[in-house]
């Protein structure tokens, strides 16, 4: 469910050129953008349930750090192209950036459907990579754009929803079709109308936002000549270390993401080995991303009315003890209810962290903030592959469950003792 936009909430005037902020005036366009997301969000579900599985019985790679390879290739470029995707964005419009990333996101299904070898699906991570760092991180960028200052919560609680639902039914899409009509490549087919359709909704139907960022940047009477001076350097120095919100929210982004490439990873193999079939875990596959998914819809409304911070915190310990769950639980129902808490855990994190984001970034250079803020979340991704796979061959797949959830409860604990509330209406 989803929290709608009050009735009461007064239209926001118009900018420059008759534009307007806010959801109500600019829904349209929200919800296609919503649309166009939840097929980003696909292209990543496809291969959630699928490659840890490949790995081993198509490719026989029984090291972890080895079959973690796709998700370092993939949390490698896209972080990279997170940080050039808001500079790009800057530079040319949001649009063309958001039709590129569906171009290169063309061929991706292919290759892991038929590839002859395990390059092939590397080779395949590096294009969605790089498709995801460009589509999801404009879709991001132009919803902030549109949404103005006073539903940002809500408006990245939507995006993100929509992304991560379709992760989950994505992946108990394709655990289903993997268990009727093999790994190959039935499950992928999914992913090939998933990008058509995306490319041409981007092509035909969304519209250019930066004109958004620039008119609420006008309504901001003090510090805009100054704000539009800043390099991309500074803005990397303000957004990873020198302004403490944002740090703290880029640290928490990337632990996030490092135990989000333990579920993608290390989960599905450890079901397999305590007997799981490959439906049951592509039920619990899909679980973890539907609760994300749809709490986000609440809680990113909820940081709208009660601040930021304390949903950080709180997420991030949440995702810890679910984490450890998975390690000290036995059999499908303990393992579902750890799904549920990660979920729950991540819900409240995620579109939290993309609004202290857009809280604390002045509208000249939000978007190569929030390319910054992604470059650090989703190196995430590439973090926790080579630490979980390195700590899995080392000890065991238990021992990197336990590395990770530490390091999940550590965070939270920085975000608390480092973050300041950010949301405008909530600071004192």
């Amino acid at each position: 469910m989803s929290a709608p936009v009050p009735a009461s909430t007064p239209a926001p005037s118009p900018g420059p050129a008759g534009i307007r902020l806010g959801l109500a005036a600019n829904l349209p366009q929200f919800v296609l953008l919503v649309a166009v997301n939840a097929l980003v969000g696909g292209m990543l579900g496809q291969e959630r349930i699928t490659l840890p599985l490949l790995a081993e019985s198509a490719f026989g790679l029984s090291a972890h750090t080895a079959a973690l390879t796709y998700i370092l290739a993939f949390g490698a470029t896209k972080a990279i192209t997170n940080f050039f995707a808001g500079t790009l964005s800057d530079a040319f419009g949001r649009k063309p950036v958001l039709v590129a990333g569906w171009l290169i996101a063309l061929p991706v299904p292919a290759m892991p459907a038929w590839g002859p070898s395990w390059a092939w699906i590397i080779a395949a991570n590096v294009l969605l990579g790089i498709s995801q760092g460009l589509t999801w991180s404009t879709t991001v960028i132009m919803k902030i754009d549109l949404a103005g200052p006073e539903r940002r919560g809500l408006a990245m609680g939507l995006n993100e929803a929509a992304g991560y639902l379709a992760v989950a039914a994505t992946a108990l899409a394709t655990g289903y079709l993997a268990e009727v009509y093999g790994l190959r490549p039935a499950p992928f087919l999914l992913g090939a109308a998933y990008a058509a359709l995306g490319l041409g909704l981007s092509t035909l139907v969304v519209r250019e936002t930066r004109g958004h960022a620039r008119a609420e940047a006008a309504a901001r009477p003090t510090g805009g000549h100054h704000h539009a001076e800043l390099s991309t350097r500074q803005i990397v120095w303000r957004t990873s270390i020198s302004d403490r919100s944002l740090s703290a929210a880029s640290q928490a982004g990337m632990v996030n993401n490092l135990n989000d490439a333990l579920a993608w990873g290390i989960f599905p193999v450890i079901f397999a080995t305590r007997g799981l079939s490959v439906a049951q875990i592509g039920v619990l596959g899909a679980l973890y991303p539907a609760i994300w998914g749809l709490g986000q819809t609440v809680t990113g409304w909820w940081s709208d009315h009660v601040g930021r911070k304390h949903l950080i915190t709180t997420g991030m310990l949440v995702q810890a003890a679910a984490i450890a769950l998975v390690a000290l639980g036995e059999g499908f129902p303990a393992w579902a209810a750890a799904q549920v808490l990660l979920g729950a855990g991540t819900a409240l994190v995620y579109p939290t962290l993309l609004a202290v984001v857009g809280d604390v970034a002045h509208p000249a250079w939000r978007a190569r903030a929030v390319g910054v803020y992604r470059l650090w979340r989703d190196g995430g991704f590439a973090l926790g592959a080579l630490l979980a796979g390195t700590v899995a061959d080392l000890w065991s797949l238990e021992a990197a469950v336990w590395t990770v959830a530490a390091l999940t409860a550590a965070s939270g604990a920085v975000v608390a003792a480092r973050m300041t509330e950010t949301h405008p209406e909530k600071i004192r």
